[in-house]
Formats: structure tokens, C-alpha cells, sequence
């Protein structure tokens, strides 16, 4: 199978990790997309155009100058079986290769929902009229949570082409998955991992004040980008508490053992959109802290703390307010901790880590979508007369 992707940001590992699970799934992969950095990336790829982060109406610039000339920079590559569109700018681009190679299948991969589609305002339906619109040329949607499904999809009756849930676990590409190391003991102060996209602002004020009311008792740990537009005095304010580190990017997933296994709890509360995508994601930090045995700390009413309660570990905040994240760290005894990380362990690897027959699922489920349509169109084809073989 030949999967033409089409990337939104080629510096983003994310789709790396992604282009790596379909290989493993036995597909060829032809990747095209924007970029957002400089420097070398992984492997080679077809430069679309150039885009920045929270700048919508220069990305959407970029997208209609790559519409335009999309024939031109894909020209050399062999017809696609598959057409996969990482989130509505690149479905947009999807509809254009679509009229290049018809009989290809357009996958539409959704892993977050911008709150620019949300609400009742003309802006928001006129984006969902839109998103609509494309979505008609798609034969199958991949999203990464449930809530995704549940909160967005169904209630704005987006699509009726099927929905297949891939969650955002890790993933070891050609190699044997590493073993967990030891966990550390929990000794001096108990330490708190926040990694990956940093980017809530409210998590970041909690964290301070939590740690400043227990001078000494938590450590937080914070790795890898800070959305900088979001936390303007991020640096400043890490700088100014001497119970908050900042080490920095990281490598994924090769780091990963390394920085949780600094760590006792991982924080996956996020208010950067509340009520909306941050109550609905299951993040790429749920399944990396939990496969090294870091226990959880959720909110409650979002996804996340659905997911933790139904495999009966982490820690659940009541309400997003200091106070309580307090009175919950509060109760944590050494005793307690390692009781609770000891549950995480023994929940199986698999819920946690993609292996390869998801990723040959993957693959096989777009490969029986795209053998189903083509018998629809060919049945169709005959009721018209247009041939008889």
C-alpha cells in the first residue's frame, strides 16, 4: 500500500512516530508537509511551505499557495492508495490530491479539536460547514480519543464515514520495546513530571503556588517546548522558584526513560482549552508516564480522569483549583506513592505502548475501506450502464 501524508508541521515527532507506525504496518510512505523550524529533519520529505505556530491566517495563506501548485511539487511521486490528512488544513490540501489521483482513498487523521470550530458564532459554522464539506471525499477518520468522538464528531454530526480510535501510545520503531528501568525510591522531596507541549498557562501558576505553600516537600520537573505566547513569563517564573526545573526538549522516545524515570507522579491536567479539547484529549504524556510507571494526576470530568478511573489508577484532582491539588498532594506518604505506582505497573504494556499487529490493523483497516469503495463505485458504475464487466 502507497500512503501519500500530508503533514501540517514536518518538525513535529508526532508525525514521525506516525510515519513509522505505517511502515511497520507494511506501507510505503510518501511524506509532504509544512514546516515551522530550521535544521535537518529525520529523513527526506517534500516542502510544501513554511508556517508559524498560533498564526492561522498565515498558515491558511500557505495552504491556498500550496493548493495551487500542489501538482507541480507532487508530480514525480507514484499514484497513492491512500491519501492521509493530518488535521483540516491538510484536508483541505487532501481535496486538491484527491482530483490528481480519484481512485485514491482520503484518511483524515484528527488528534486535537481547535477551538476555532467550537461554539455557536459564524466563524465556528462556517469552519464546520467547511470541515463538512471536505469530509465528504473521506473514507475513514482516525482521532485519538473517544471524547473526540463522543463531544465533537457525533453531537455536530460532522461525517458519516467510519471513525477508528488510535491512541496516542508510544511506539519503539525497529527495535525490541525497552524494559521499564527500576523505579526510583521515593526519597526527599516527592517530584512531579510535566512534559511534553507546555502550554497551560493555569498549570503553571498551580504548580508555583503548590510548591511554594511546601517549600521543599515537591519538585517539579518540566521538559520539553513552552508555548511562550501562552506563558509569557514562563522562564521567570521557573527561575524564581527554586522547586521548579526547567531541562528543556527532549528526544521521543528515546528520552523518555530517562526524564520519568526522574519522576514520581505525572501531570496531565491541561486548562489550556477547558470545557473543550482539553477536557476531551487522552495526551501523548498519559501513555508515556504510565508505560515508565509514573503515577498519573488527572482532573476530574475530563477524559483523562474517565480513563484512569477505568483502569483504577492515578490520583484525581476535584476541581481545577490550587487548593485542592494541594490537599491531594497533601495526603501522599512514600508508602502511598509506591502503593499507587505499583498499580500502574501492573497494568499490561499493550494498553500503554503500540505494537506491531496494531500497526498492520491500521494499515489493513484502510486497505478493506478502500477495497469497500471501490466495489461501491464499480456497482454504481454498472447500475449507470457505464461498463458491463
Amino acid at each position: 500500500m502507497r500512503i501519500l501524508y500530508l503533514a501540517h508541521d514536518l518538525d513535529d515527532s508526532a508525525i514521525w512516530r506516525r510515519v513509522a507506525m505505517l511502515r511497520a504496518g507494511g506501507a510505503t510512505i510518501e511524506l509532504a508537509g509544512f514546516r515551522r523550524r530550521e535544521g535537518p529533519l529525520p529523513e527526506e520529505a517534500t516542502l510544501l511551505g513554511r508556517t508559524a505556530d498560533a498564526r492561522m491566517a498565515q498558515r491558511a495563506v500557505s495552504v491556498l499557495k500550496a493548493v495551487t501548485s500542489l501538482s507541480r511539487s507532487l508530480g514525480g511521486i507514484a499514484p497513492p492508495d491512500v491519501i492521509l490528512a493530518r488535521n483540516l488544513e491538510m484536508l483541505a490540501l487532501a481535496a486538491r490530491a484527491k482530483a490528481l489521483w480519484p481512485e485514491a482513498l482520503v484518511v483524515y487523521e484528527v488528534l486535537d479539536i481547535h477551538r476555532m470550530m467550537l461554539g455557536d458564532g459564524p466563524r465556528p459554522k462556517a469552519m464546520r460547514a467547511l470541515e463538512r464539506r471536505l469530509l465528504r471525499r473521506v473514507g475513514l477518520v482516525l482521532t485519538s480519543s473517544p471524547g473526540f468522538i463522543n463531544e465533537y464528531f457525533q453531537p455536530y454530526r460532522q461525517t458519516r464515514a467510519p471513525i477508528r480510535l488510535v491512541e496516542n501510545k508510544c511506539f519503539y520503531a525497529g527495535a525490541a520495546v525497552p524494559a521499564v528501568p527500576p523505579r526510583r525510591p521515593v526519597e526527599g522531596p516527592i517530584t512531579i513530571g510535566w512534559f511534553g507541549i507546555l502550554r497551560c498557562s493555569w498549570s503553571l501558576d498551580c504548580l508555583d503556588r503548590v510548591t511554594r505553600a511546601s517549600p521543599g516537600r515537591f519538585r517539579v520537573l518540566l521538559r520539553g517546548k513552552p508555548a511562550l505566547d501562552q506563558m509569557p513569563r514562563f522562564h521567570e517564573t521557573v527561575a524564581a522558584n527554586p522547586d521548579l526545573e526547567f531541562g528543556g526538549a527532549y528526544r521521543n522516545p528515546e528520552d523518555l526513560a530517562d526524564i520519568y524515570g526522574q519522576v514520581h507522579l505525572s501531570w496531565l491536567v491541561d486548562r489550556f482549552d477547558a470545557g473543550k479539547n482539553s477536557d476531551w484529549l487522552l495526551p501523548n504524556r498519559l501513555y508515556e508516564g504510565c508505560r515508565h510507571h509514573a503515577v498519573p494526576v488527572g482532573l476530574a470530568g475530563t477524559e483523562v480522569a474517565n480513563f484512569l478511573g477505568d483502569c483504577g489508577i492515578g490520583l484525581t484532582v476535584p476541581m481545577p483549583q490550587s487548593d485542592e491539588v494541594s490537599r491531594l498532594l497533601a495526603t501522599l506518604t512514600p508508602e502511598r506513592v509506591e502503593a499507587l505506582r505499583k498499580r500502574v505497573s501492573e497494568i499490561p504494556a499493550a494498553v500503554w505502548t503500540t505494537g506491531p499487529e496494531e500497526c498492520q490493523d491500521i494499515t489493513g483497516l484502510m486497505a478493506q475501506v478502500a477495497a469497500a469503495r471501490g466495489r461501491r463505485r464499480q456497482a454504481a458504475m454498472r447500475r449507470k450502464g457505464w461498463f458491463t464487466t
